[in-house]
């Protein structure tokens, strides 16, 4: 694996990850978005062959990132799950008992729909809109802190960080040809962080000058900035 690129945001620490997840070191959280567990199952229920080696890929990818970081907490910024319980989420569940002294913290997502006693039995602390932490707002969908969660002296809003869009980054090479990415986008008020399931589309987003962009190349970052 590609070492992690540090970046650096209102003075806090974070480390970008080619594996989709981005690490916050001063908090000790391991940070990620979309990553639609189920959905291959999902898929198979409504007779569409995806092979569930998809979701296990994802799984241990998401394994490997923990033993990594070795983070105290897991912050998912929405689409942790991709639609009811099925078999997949059943093997999720046996993987979250082997780490019961993981805290898990869901910012519920458009996709999030489970019973809330799935996620209590399950561990997870779940919060419907923005979460506010030492001056970051987490959310599914930016707009959320921005309409719902108001600032306070103690509270202050500096910046926000969500997922929700898939954004992807089109990179340009010799002569025409050009190659489009998923992507970490770094603004001047708010980050986007990528999908982490591969099992996702991409939106393209236009950086502006002064962004920075990590565009993921398979397991390597790029970065522009």
């Amino acid at each position: 694996m590609q070492a992690p690129f540090q970046h650096i945001v209102n003075k806090q620490q974070f480390w970008v990850s080619s594996e989709r997840v981005l690490f916050w070191e001063n908090e000790n959280t391991l940070i990620v978005s979309d990553l639609h567990f189920g959905k291959t199952g999902h898929f198979r229920k409504s007779g569409i062959a995806v092979p569930q080696s998809v979701f296990k890929e994802d799984l241990q990818r998401l394994v490997a990132q923990l033993q990594h970081f070795s983070p105290k907490h897991l912050l998912v910024v929405g689409d942790f799950f991709h639609s009811v319980a099925n078999k997949e989420l059943d093997l999720f569940r046996r993987w979250r008992d082997d780490l019961p002294d993981l805290s898990i913290n869901l910012v519920k997502g458009n996709h999030d729909i489970l019973k809330e006693e799935w996620y209590t039995q399950a561990g997870i602390s779940v919060i419907k809109n923005g979460l506010l932490i030492n001056g970051f707002c987490f959310t599914h969908d930016n707009s959320h802190c921005k309409s719902t969660t108001a600032s306070s002296a103690e509270n202050p809003i500096h910046y926000t960080i969500s997922g929700h869009i898939h954004p992807g980054v089109q990179v340009k090479g010799l002569g025409k040809q050009s190659l489009s990415l998923p992507c970490f986008y770094f603004g001047a008020e708010f980050a986007i962080l990528p999908a982490f399931s591969r099992f996702t589309g991409t939106a393209l987003i236009a950086p502006k000058k002064g962004d920075c962009v990590f565009a993921i190349a398979e397991h390597t970052l790029i970065r522009l900035c």
